[in-house]
């Protein structure tokens, strides 16, 4: 049998609830150094962050030392996608235990970086994400695409194309343990 998107989100997804909390905040604090070494590396003043989840990386540290050297931004549901927002506090619990920011009236369309969770890769480095195509449709909307940074807790990748044409592809995949660049999209640094 083939392998297909779906069938490889079911088999990341176990693996990520299959892995051990024991070493959540370790892995954490090692995927937070190669983040901020590479955004220093990057010099870039608008980026979108993630809330995380607790099966995903907390990416918090990096974002509050960003907050105070560059403008950053959070998701904001709205119907199937999502607008950005700027991180301000209180953060409000909403749809699928996600925090987000209040909702602002400015329309923030141009970041330079966007760091993204995501379950799984296939060859191409394009994002599984958790089915519901926020990302998707939020990146397609852009009139430039930003230098993407995927974030994944558990090392989940197949080297078979399995990804459709909109979906999402990263220009570099950290994870606690390995790191991909896309070769395709090493120029744009």
């Amino acid at each position: 049998m083939p392998l297909t998107k779906a069938s490889f989100r079911k088999i990341c997804l176990k693996k990520l609830q299959n892995s051990s909390q024991y070493n959540s905040y370790y892995n954490s604090y090692r995927v937070n150094k190669k983040l901020i070494i590479e955004l220093r590396k990057l010099h870039k003043k608008d980026i979108l962050f993630y809330y995380p989840l607790p099966m995903e990386i907390n990416i918090l540290k990096v974002l509050t030392k960003m907050r105070q050297k560059a403008n950053v931004y959070l998701p904001f549901m709205e119907g199937e996608s999502f607008k950005m927002v700027p991180f301000r506090l209180p953060l409000k619990k909403k749809k699928f235990g996600i925090y987000e920011s209040g909702n602002t009236h400015r329309n923030i369309n141009k970041i330079d970086i966007a760091i993204v969770p995501t379950i799984g890769v296939d060859g191409n480095l394009q994002r599984i994400g958790f089915g519901k195509g926020m990302y998707d449709r939020f990146f397609a909307k852009l009139k430039k695409k930003p230098y993407t940074i995927f974030i994944q807790k558990e090392f989940c990748y197949t080297k078979e194309f399995i990804c459709d044409e909109y979906d999402i592809q990263c220009d570099l995949l950290l994870t606690p343990k390995k790191s991909l660049r896309s070769m395709a999209n090493k120029k744009r640094k």
